[in-house]
């Protein structure tokens, strides 16, 4: 019986080609790619089938462009789990070979306002700490958060700057006694307005993604809202789920 099965856009053939080719080390991080007409001779297409591979190549992160010069191989992304995991983000990065570091921006008290107060199940006008971070892979940006955490959970943590650097579940866990339950994580690709495009070292306008995150303590009370954005040209994230047969 014949197959059904639709062969593969010629686009995708040629995606994949050049893929595969980085990933064999051919082309490097920063190597300049072959020109589209160059392209065009080595794999017998046309110009436009080039050009989509290398748009779609471009959408990846693989590669980016820089006018006038050409194209170029760019950093591969940074990995981050969203499933049940017990390494922080720190972790994450050492294992895939990075160095980790945090600054610190702001660390105060504020009274939470309306939309604080219906995230964290408090009362308007309840102190909550707020911390706001820059977090980094080898020195370069990766993303900028701002965590929100009930005064009544962790009272001192605003005196605790060097401990928020590091990871700020184990300090919640280990100094304050908050056990962390679980997490409800939604994240959504926009655009970096002007604050995130200046901390992220990004132009206005790039594509980014925003992770808000609501966190429970073992009682289902919320110890934390943050909202962070990541860069889009650098981040990649892991889901793992589960499924029992009723679910198939």
């Amino acid at each position: 019986m014949e197959s059904t099965r639709e062969q593969p856009a010629l686009y995708n053939i040629v995606k994949n080609k050049i893929l595969d080719q980085i990933k064999a080390g051919k082309y490097k991080v920063g190597d300049k790619l072959p020109t589209e007409m160059e392209l065009c001779e080595e794999y017998s297409v046309s110009r436009t089938t080039v050009r989509i591979a290398l748009q779609q190549l471009a959408l990846e992160g693989r590669i980016h462009r820089i006018q006038g010069k050409g194209t170029f191989v760019s950093k591969p992304k940074i990995q981050t789990s969203l499933s049940t995991t017990e390494k922080g983000f720190a972790s994450q990065l050492i294992e895939q070979g990075y160095k980790p570091k945090t600054d610190i921006l702001d660390l105060r008290v504020i009274p939470a306002d309306q939309a604080l107060a219906i995230h964290l199940q408090i009362n308007e006008n309840d102190p909550v700490t707020r911390l706001t971070r820059i977090r980094y892979a080898n020195d370069e940006p990766l993303f900028y958060s701002i965590s929100y955490i009930p005064w009544k959970f962790a009272p001192g943590l605003v005196n605790d700057e060097e401990g928020c650097k590091s990871s700020l579940f184990q300090l919640l866990q280990e100094k304050y006694n908050v056990e962390i339950h679980k997490t409800i994580e939604t994240i959504e690709p926009i655009l970096a307005n002007e604050t995130v495009s200046e901390y992220l070292g990004i132009s206005e306008g790039s594509p980014v993604f925003s992770l808000e995150t609501i966190t429970y303590n073992d009682d289902m009370k919320p110890i934390e809202f943050s909202d962070s954005v990541f860069r889009g040209d650098r981040s990649k994230f892991t889901i793992e789920r589960f499924y029992t047969a009723l679910d198939m």
